[in-house]
């Protein structure tokens, strides 16, 4: 039992006695080193403003293209419904003998006036989808620039300790 509690003993004052010992640093530290640290750390604060500056702008750009979108579309129904009410009343001045005819023509105006509608509407969308894409193609292309430029912080720093 006495030898069982001495091994016990020694192998906690061995633990305790490693555990204490100074941890000898992996990495030098040095002004160089130093020095390329903060370098890069402004860098990459610089770049992480950049990219956010960038997220803004094409978020801006959205936003612009969907008002402006919306804008197009409202005016287009508002044409769309002048032209039919136009037409609508001159059906309703026809005189019976040409009252057939003028409905007729009257179908034709709000068939063409909702083609023409849906026209714009398309394309104010399609305008909307394209400022979306370009601004998805903005907001990775400042992320790959940030991420580039944190990548050579790292090895900047990992190159001035001379590893």
């Amino acid at each position: 039992m006495n030898k069982l509690l001495a091994s016990l003993l020694a192998t906690l004052f061995v633990g305790v006695a490693f555990a204490q010992a100074p941890v000898s640093p992996m990495t030098p530290v040095t002004p160089a080193t130093v020095k390329a640290g903060v370098k890069a750390d402004k860098a990459n604060a610089a770049a992480s403003k950049a990219e956010a500056k960038v997220d803004m702008k094409a978020d801006a750009k959205v936003e612009k293209a969907e008002t402006k979108a919306s804008d197009t579309k409202a005016e287009a129904h508002q044409d769309a419904a002048k032209t039919k009410a136009a037409a609508h009343e001159k059906t309703a001045k026809a005189k019976p003998g040409a009252h057939a005819k003028a409905v007729k023509t009257e179908a034709n105006e709000a068939v063409k006036a909702d083609a023409k509608t849906d026209k714009v509407v398309a394309n104010a969308d399609a305008k909307v989808e394209k400022a979306k894409v370009e601004a998805a193609g903005d907001k990775a292309i400042a992320k790959i620039e940030t991420k580039t430029t944190k990548a050579e912080g790292k090895a900047d720093v990992k190159a001035s300790t001379g590893k």
